[in-house]
């Protein structure tokens, strides 16, 4: 199956321009065109803009992401370098979660602090609210400006 820029933006869920702009920084050296310069998507261009989408949203630079498809453009000498790419922005999006797993239990105990004080109708509840009264999973929290 061939598609459209058109029907290739609305398989990977992005704007057309989007893909144009991919096309414009060199992201797309793959796609053919058609005689009259439309560019036509294959069913294996589709799995490569997948790919492409999926280094964009885990924060890799355009820059970086053109150096990644070249690799993979230039075949099984890359092979090497392509792993070491993607086992770095792995590394790199682990540590991203990582970040936002603290800031979610940072949020969860600022919901249990307020929500406590809220019971209480005031936050001079937890001046001497006993550490054994603080949800275990919040006691390193406990000693931090509320």
């Amino acid at each position: 199956m061939v598609y459209t820029v058109g029907e290739a933006a609305k398989q990977i869920k992005v704007a057309a321009s989007t893909l144009r702009y991919y096309d414009k920084e060199g992201l797309l050296p793959f796609v053919e065109r058609s005689d009259g310069g439309i560019r036509l998507f294959k069913a294996k261009d589709m799995a490569t803009l997948k790919t492409i989408e999926c280094l964009k949203k885990t924060g890799m630079p355009i820059k970086e992401i053109k150096h990644f498809i070249d690799c993979c453009v230039e075949g099984d000498a890359k092979i090497d370098e392509r792993l070491a790419i993607i086992t770095d922005q792995q590394a790199s999006v682990i540590a991203h979660m990582q970040e936002l797993q603290d800031m979610l239990d940072m949020l969860d105990f600022k919901r249990w602090y307020y929500e406590t004080a809220q019971s209480a109708g005031s936050c001079s509840i937890h001046d001497d609210l006993p550490i054994e009264a603080v949800p275990e999973k919040f006691h390193k929290y406990v000693h931090e400006p509320r």
